[in-house]
Order: structure tokens, then sequence, then C-alpha cells
């Protein structure tokens, strides 16, 4: 696929100033001058004493007063919350915080395959049949007018916690806690779900006046979902996963100890959250099981929590035996149908698993750098469910409301939706979808590498790279940084895992060598031979093998020198 690189550009005389005035090497000024940080040391040291005062969000001071009162009055409280990783270690901390505080409150996660994402009026009937007096929702509820509205004929008040955009109108709740709306005057509006809930831990702290570690001790499990909701890793999100992912290397929970063991990583950083912890806990509530990833995050037994953990990992497995099926259908349906050559991708396939579809339509979208619909059609039902995710420069929630007349449903942003829609209507939104996306001329849209600055493979060393962690948390906001490295000589180049991955050794004019990964480049392999000369862009990082720690290229792309 082609790409852009673009570069950043070199601001010298900034360079040095952060050099000297913070006593970082060049390459750190660099990067940190490249992405604009306005307050350098906050970004590199932040303490509990950078987080903004809980009681500017909106409503807070209303949320906190209906939960004393419901406290004082033993009301019966019940947290509903997302099935996703944000939804549950929302729960999570707020649970843990009531108990620490001698309330016991229950909780209510909708089930991703038969109820959805958010509110909904049977679960809200269950939980008035149980006898609550005040549901307080977290990760969701901004939208759930009507719902909070049936909710309170039932007897039950509402208090809302989100991070979500708002409609038009707010919900009728005793308080709504969501820095998007717009009357906020919170002075940072990008908290994920999780956020939101730690502050309402720390505005009841401060309001009975304890130590500020009675809601700081749950760091770790707010910098898990911060991290994995894909919020902009900057300002109070930056507090939050910087000082929590120091927790979580000393963490006494013990279902996240037992995710980390599972997953394996030498490091304890955002990799290892987002790549080794997230999913494990996200495939539950993919595939209908998110009580159980709430379950171990609350397990205070370490024999128990490893056993939980171990099941996780069958709806982990399950979950990529599932996306594996589904992916290689839909390739096949493209390639059948030659719709690489079109400007959007709009699928549907019988028995298709509900709850991995969003991540097949992601990784068709990154293969073919195009708008990709997938819809999954049960057996004998008429109505489908689908996931949509998009790319830079193209409204997909722009583009499903053109196309509404033919869908039973939808919802989302511009680069990711979910929708439902009849059987016969597919080939229609398959038109409509496509004529939307003529329009945009998506066939001069590439995706654009940003790099941060040229380096010589010479001046490259071990303590160089490990200065790099100084970044950490990295993330959304906050991306790994990108290198280029010109005119390099291929001594060695091959692929690896039946040709899935990319290898190469590359060489400078001063005989210096440098390993490279291309992880699923391995198509690359045939456009080189050994001796050419090549530019290549990519990250720098420690690579660990049989005891030895060496410097490598994690490859993003490649081309021939001019």
């Amino acid at each position: 696929m082609k790409t852009k690189w673009e570069y950043y550009k070199i601001n010298e005389e900034k360079i040095k100033d952060i050099q000297e005035k913070y006593n970082v090497n060049s390459l750190l000024a660099t990067i940190l001058a490249n992405r604009e940080i306005q307050d350098i040391k906050k970004y590199l040291e932040p303490t509990r004493h950078d987080f903004h005062n809980p009681y500017q969000m909106p409503d807070m001071e209303k949320a906190v007063e209906r939960i004393l009162k419901a406290i004082e009055n033993k009301e019966k409280i019940i947290i509903f919350g997302d099935y996703d990783v944000d939804g549950i270690t929302s729960i999570t901390v707020l649970k843990s915080f009531f108990k620490d505080l001698g309330v016991e409150v229950d909780e209510y996660i909708p089930n991703r395959l038969n109820e959805g994402y958010g509110l909904n009026k049977e679960a809200i009937k269950i939980i008035a049949e149980q006898g609550h007096n005040l549901m307080i929702t977290v990760d969701c509820g901004i939208t759930g007018i009507e719902e909070i509205e049936y909710a309170k004929s039932l007897g039950i008040e509402t208090i809302v916690t989100d991070h979500h955009e708002p409609g038009e109108k707010l919900p009728n709740a005793i308080a709504v806690v969501d820095c998007k709306r717009k009357d906020n005057k919170y002075p940072f509006r990008e908290l994920a779900g999780v956020g939101v809930a730690f502050k309402l831990c720390q505005a009841i702290s401060q309001k009975l006046n304890l130590d500020e570690k009675q809601y700081l001790k749950y760091l770790d499990i707010v910098a898990l979902g911060t991290i994995s909701d894909i919020v902009p890793l900057k300002d109070e999100n930056r507090v939050i996963t910087k000082l929590g992912l120091m927790l979580i290397k000393q963490t006494k929970n013990c279902g996240l100890i037992s995710l980390l063991n599972l997953a394996g990583y030498r490091k304890i950083d955002s990799t290892a959250i987002s790549f080794g912890v997230a999913p494990r806990i996200n495939a539950c509530g993919r595939m209908g099981h998110a009580n159980e990833a709430l379950d171990l995050l609350l397990c205070g037994n370490m024999r128990e929590a490893s056993e939980k953990a171990r099941n996780i990992a069958k709806y982990n497995n399950d979950r990529q035996e599932y996306e594996k099926i589904i992916y290689e259908d839909a390739i096949k349906q493209i390639e059948k149908n030659h719709l690489e050559d079109e400007n959007s991708i709009v699928l549907g396939g019988d028995d298709w698993h509900h709850g991995v579809v969003g991540i097949v339509a992601s990784k068709i979208t990154d293969l073919y750098y195009k708008p990709c619909l997938l819809v999954c059609y049960k057996d004998g039902e008429d109505i489908g469910k689908g996931s949509g995710r998009s790319i830079a420069g193209f409204d997909l929630h722009e583009a499903l409301t053109e196309c509404k007349d033919v869908l039973e449903g939808f919802g989302g942003h511009s680069m990711a939706v979910g929708l439902s829609i009849k059987r016969e209507n597919l080939p229609k939104l398959k038109v409509k979808f496509e004529e939307y996306a003529k329009t945009a001329d998506l066939k001069g849209i590439y995706p654009t590498i940003n790099i941060d600055c040229n380096i010589n493979i010479d001046n490259i060393n071990k303590e160089i790279v490990e200065s790099l962690s100084l970044l950490e948390p990295l993330g959304e906001g906050n991306k790994m940084p990108i290198f280029a490295f010109k005119n390099l000589k291929i001594d060695s180049i091959r692929s690896l895992t039946e040709g899935k991955h990319l290898r190469l050794i590359l060489k400078s004019n001063n005989n210096t060598y440098i390993n490279v990964i291309g992880f699923n480049l391995g198509y690359m392999v045939d456009d080189f031979v050994i001796g050419d000369k090549v530019d290549v862009v990519g990250c720098l990082e420690i690579n660990s093998f049989n005891g030895t720690d060496s410097v490598q290229i994690n490859l993003k792309d490649i081309m021939k020198s001019i």
C-alpha cells in the first residue's frame, strides 16, 4: 500500500532549550519539541498534585450529595456499566471504593450479544424489581433519555457519569457528570469513563475528609481502563496513566496480577496493557461474559484469580478463532468481487459473531485503507447487526446518515459505528454507501506516517533507546516516536512465520549493522534483494533474546533509496 511520509518541522533552538533546561538527550528533546508539550516537567514527572479539582465537573456536587444521602439512609444502590474494559474497570473502582466505605452496592452489565450497549428498559425493570433506589451509570447513560425517564417512573433516581458526547438534550437525572457537556467548565474533557468514576471517588473522599490513598490506591485499575479505551494520553489522562503504571508494577489486585502473568510481557508498560491485558478483558464482553472479567478484578484470592484468568484466556482464544474465520471469509469476498478497486467495502456474512466483527472491520480498514462495514446475520433472522471502521478524512457517521433510509438503526462517531439492517436491504446499502464514498475521493487519500526526524544508525545505542521510556505511557494523543533511517544497504532479507513477517539486517556506510523486524510486512520480501540501498521508517526498541539485549527497528515502511 502506498504511504505518505511526513516530517515534523525541526526547531533547533527549541530543541537545544529543552535539552539544557530538562537535562535530556537531543533525541528526546526533539520529540518533546515536535509534540509541542506545554508543561514538560508535568509531562515527564507528573505527581498526585496535578489532578484537577473534581468539583469543577458538571453536577459533581449534586452527585456527591445524593450518594451520601443514599448511604446515610441505607438505600439500595446499583452501578450500571458497559461491557468493555472501560466499563468493567469503572465498576471495579466504584464498587471497591464503596466497599471500603462499608457500603455494599450491586452492579449490572448488559450482555453485549442480547442487550447491546447502554441502558435498556428490560434491565431497568429488573433493577426496579430488586428494590434499588439509586442507579449510578458509568461509561454510559448520557444518551439514555427515555430509559432514565422510565427508571424514574419506577422509583429509581439516576446519577449519570459518562464521557461520551451528549445529544441535544440531557437526560432527566439527579446529576449528569460528563465533561463533554456544552456547559462544562472542567479544564480537561477527554477522560475515559473510568477517569470520571475515579473523579467521583476523589470528590466523595474530599467531602468526607478521607486520606488521599482512599482513592489513589485504585490508580492501577484506572490506568488499565484509560489506556484500554484509547482516549488521548494527555493532561489528566497522562497523570492517571503515568502514576497508574507505577502502581501496576506493584499492584495488589489479584486479578490484574493474574492477567499480567498470563500476558507474559517482560516489561510492564502501555504496550503490555494494550496488547496483553486489555484484549483478554474485552474478549469477555465480546463473547457475552463481561461479569466474569468483573469478578476477576474484584477477586481477593490469588489462587481463585489465577483460575478465573485462565478461563478468561479461553474466551480470548475463542475470540481469536472467530476473528480468523470472519477475516478469511471477508477477504475471500473482497477478492472474489474485486472490492479492493472500490472506494468502500460493505460485506455481510451468516453466523459471523457479532462481538468480533468490529475487530475484523478495523483490520480490513487497515489493510485496504478504505471505510468498511461488516454485517452479521444469524440463521433464520432477518435483521443483522454490524460494525464499521473508517479512515482519516471520511466521516462514517455522516455517511450512514445519508444511508439511514435503508437502515433499521445506527450510532457511533466519525471513525466507528454500529448498525442494524434487514437482509434484503444490504445490497441497497452497498450501493448507497459506495456512492457516498465516491464523492469523498478516497482514492487520493493515503495513510500518513509522521516522522520525528532522521537518525544515523552509527549514533544509536541502548542507552539512547532506553531514554525514550520517559515518553511512556504511549498511545492515542502520545504516539510512539517514528524515525527515518536513510541510505542503508540490505545485508540480509527473509520472511518469517509462513511469509507473514519481514526480517532484515541493514548496514550503514560505516559498517554499522542493525536488525529490523516488519510485522505483517512479509509480502514485501520479493520487492528487495541483498545489496539494495533503502530508506526505512520505524520505531526504535530493545530486543531481548537469549539473555542478550540489542537495538532493533520495528519497521513501518520501506522504499528504495533515491
